[in-house]
C-alpha cells in the first residue's frame, strides 16, 4: 500500500480531545507558603520552609518544580502528596537509560493500523459493492491511518489530555535517561505541548503540576533547569527527621525514635559510599518495632545494618568498633537533653 504523507502538523487543543465528565475546579488555590506547609503537613510530609516557598511558586506560577537531592530524601514523595493533597491523578513518568518519545509520549497503535489496511484490501478484492466499499475503505484509512484513534497515549500526553482536575505529573530520576530526551521535554515544561509530526500539535488547556527529581548522578542541561522552579533536597536536620519518623514510623517509641535520628545523623558524618536517607531511616525505625526493639543496642544495630546501608564495604566499614562509637554517642547525647 502507498503512505500517503502526512499533512503537516496543525495547533489542536487538547481540549478538542474526548472531554471527561464535569468535575470540580481545576485545583484548589493556595494563597501562601504557610498553607504550603498545611497541605504538605496534611499528606504527612514535614518540609521545611525553603522546599514549601519552592512548590508554592511552582502552584502559583504554573512553572514545573525541579527537586534534586541524594536517594532517599523525599523528592517523589512530594509528587504523592501533592496528588493526594489536591485530588489530582499522579501520572508517573520512572525514568531509565534508553527511554524514548515512544514509552514517555506517545506511539502508534502499528497492529491496528495494519487490521485496518488488510480489512481494506479484503474488501478491495472483492467485486461488485465490497470492491466499491474497499475503495471507500481505502480512502477513509489514507485520511485517518494517523488520527487519535490510532494513537495511544503515554504518560507526557495523558497528562497534556482534558482532567476534571489538573493531574500531577512526575518525571522521576530524570539523570537515568540519556541526555538526548531532555530536549524532547523542552516543549513540554516550556509550552505544555507535544507535536506529533504525523497528527497535530497537542497543547494543554489547563496545565499539569510537573515535578521533575533527579538524584545528581549525572548534570542535568540547564535549559531544562531554566525552565522550573529548582530546590535541592538535602538530609533534613535532627528534629524534622525525629518529626518525620514519628509520623512515619507512629508505632515507633519516641525514645527508640530519637535514638534511631541520632544514630543515622551521625553516621552521615562518616565516609561511607552510599549515605543513609529519610526512607531508611523510616524503614530502620519499623525494623526495630518489629524486632521487639525498645532502645538501640549493639547486637540490634549490627543484626539489622541491612536496612541502613545497602553496600557491603559500607557494612562492614561501621561493623564493629564503629557501632559501639556511634553508640557511645547516642548516649553522651541522650544525657546531654
Amino acid at each position: 500500500m502507498t503512505r500517503v504523507p502526512p499533512e503537516s502538523p496543525r495547533e489542536l487543543p487538547a481540549g478538542s480531545l474526548p472531554q471527561p465528565p464535569p468535575g470540580p475546579a481545576a485545583a484548589r488555590t493556595i494563597e501562601s507558603v504557610d498553607a504550603t506547609l498545611a497541605l504538605l503537613a496534611r499528606g504527612d510530609y514535614v518540609a521545611d520552609r525553603s522546599l514549601a516557598t519552592a512548590v508554592f511558586l511552582a502552584l502559583r506560577l504554573g512553572r514545573p518544580l525541579f527537586v534534586e537531592g541524594e536517594p532517599g530524601t523525599g523528592k517523589t514523595e512530594i509528587a504523592k502528596v501533592l496528588a493526594g493533597a489536591l485530588d489530582a491523578e499522579l501520572i508517573r513518568l520512572q525514568c531509565y537509560e534508553g527511554l524514548d518519545i515512544h514509552d514517555a509520549a506517545y506511539e502508534w497503535n502499528y497492529a491496528r493500523q495494519m487490521l485496518e489496511i488488510r480489512l481494506g484490501e479484503a474488501y478491495a478484492q472483492g467485486a461488485g459493492a465490497e470492491a466499491a466499499r474497499g475503495r471507500d475503505v481505502r480512502a477513509s484509512l489514507a485520511r485517518e491511518l494517523f488520527s487519535e484513534r490510532f494513537l495511544i497515549a503515554r504518560p507526557l500526553l495523558r497528562a497534556l489530555q482534558p482532567h476534571a482536575v489538573p493531574p500531577v505529573l512526575l518525571i522521576d530520576e530524570l539523570d537515568r535517561a540519556d541526555e538526548p530526551f531532555e530536549a524532547f521535554l523542552l516543549e513540554v515544561l516550556s509550552d505544555f505541548q507535544i507535536t506529533i509530526p504525523e497528527w497535530t500539535t497537542v497543547r494543554a488547556q489547563q496545565p499539569p503540576l510537573v515535578v521533575i527529581t533527579s538524584n545528581r548522578t549525572r548534570e542535568i542541561h540547564d535549559a531544562v533547569k531554566r525552565r522550573c522552579i529548582y530546590h535541592w533536597v538535602g538530609y533534613p536536620d535532627a528534629a524534622r527527621e525525629f518529626d518525620i519518623l514519628r509520623r512515619k514510623a507512629p508505632d515507633c517509641a519516641a525514645e527508640l525514635s530519637r535514638q534511631v535520628v541520632a544514630f543515622v545523623q551521625a553516621m552521615r558524618e562518616m565516609d561511607l559510599y552510599k549515605l543513609p536517607g529519610v526512607s531508611e531511616s523510616i524503614e530502620w525505625a519499623q525494623a526495630l518495632v518489629a524486632l521487639d526493639a525498645v532502645a538501640l543496642e549493639a547486637q540490634a544495630v549490627e543484626s539489622t545494618l541491612g536496612v541502613l546501608l545497602k553496600y557491603q564495604d559500607d557494612i562492614a566499614r561501621v561493623q564493629g568498633s564503629e557501632v559501639a562509637r556511634l553508640l557511645e554517642r547516642v548516649r553522651l547525647e541522650a544525657a546531654r537533653v
